[in-house]
């Protein structure tokens, strides 16, 4: 427990994880286990019960963020960097409203960039400096793990029925709240959303090393991502409409 307060800015070099290694394959693991057995009994829930566990999730999100804050604090570690203005941090409270008030576009939204940015960080994590034994390296995991498991659930129980059809909107809001992050990182010198560069283990850093500027990450996977979670249900759709025929 002796770096349980650190951060990336206070931790000695050496104490870390290693990426695909024991530790990081162990949160992976749990993770994989908890969305199995989240999607599962959501699926078999009723309107009741699903609304529950709609707001449980967004509580244990909540909580997760004032766990962070709180330690932060506490250690007197708070920076302009830390507010919740990256977009797994803005996904809290998108899901907060989803699962007091969903609708079609949030829906979406929650599907086509919350599960698949949070599963990126979980996969390529920025945080590999600190050890397990430290609030921030328990707070990343759980925190990408509840981003990742709530649109997934709700996706696996239907209640999320992706639709090509909004990601005009979805791709407007994520304009908005990009013009937020980056009034931000203007104003504290911040890296809200990786606009200004990219941080290492991030995927951004093969076009900022090959290409040059890792924007063009932005376009180029953010194309690839969207074909690869709508693709899928076009075909089903699509093949649904020839067995009717």
């Amino acid at each position: 427990m002796q770096y349980f307060l650190d951060t990336v800015e206070t931790i000695p070099d050496g104490v870390g994880f290693a990426r695909f290694g024991p530790v990081h394959l162990a949160w992976l693991a749990g993770g994989c286990l908890f969305a199995l057995a989240a999607c599962l009994l959501y699926r078999r829930l009723g309107p009741a019960g699903r609304a529950l566990a709609r707001r449980s999730f967004a509580a244990a999100l909540l909580a997760d963020e004032a766990f962070k804050t709180v330690l932060l604090l506490a250690g007197s570690n708070y920076l302009p960097k830390y507010l919740p203005l990256h977009l797994c941090s803005i996904n809290i409270l998108l899901i907060v409203i989803h699962a007091l008030h969903p609708g079609k576009t949030l829906d979406n939204f929650l599907y086509v960039l919350c599960l698949p940015t949070a599963l990126a960080a979980l996969l390529c994590p920025t945080w590999t400096a600190l050890p397990p034994a430290n609030f921030m390296h328990i707070h990343s995991f759980t925190v990408h793990i509840l981003l990742v498991v709530y649109p997934l659930m709700l996706t696996a129980g239907g209640d999320i029925r992706p639709d090509v059809r909004r990601l005009p909107r979805c791709l407007g809001l994520l304009a908005a709240l990009a013009a937020v992050a980056l009034g931000a990182n203007l104003a504290f010198g911040t890296n809200f959303m990786f606009l200004m560069y990219a941080e290492p283990g991030n995927p951004l850093m093969w076009f900022q090393t090959h290409w040059g500027s890792h924007l063009w990450g932005f376009p180029v996977l953010g194309a690839a991502v969207g074909a690869a979670m709508y693709l899928p249900w076009a075909a089903a759709r699509q093949l649904k409409r020839k067995k009717r025929r």
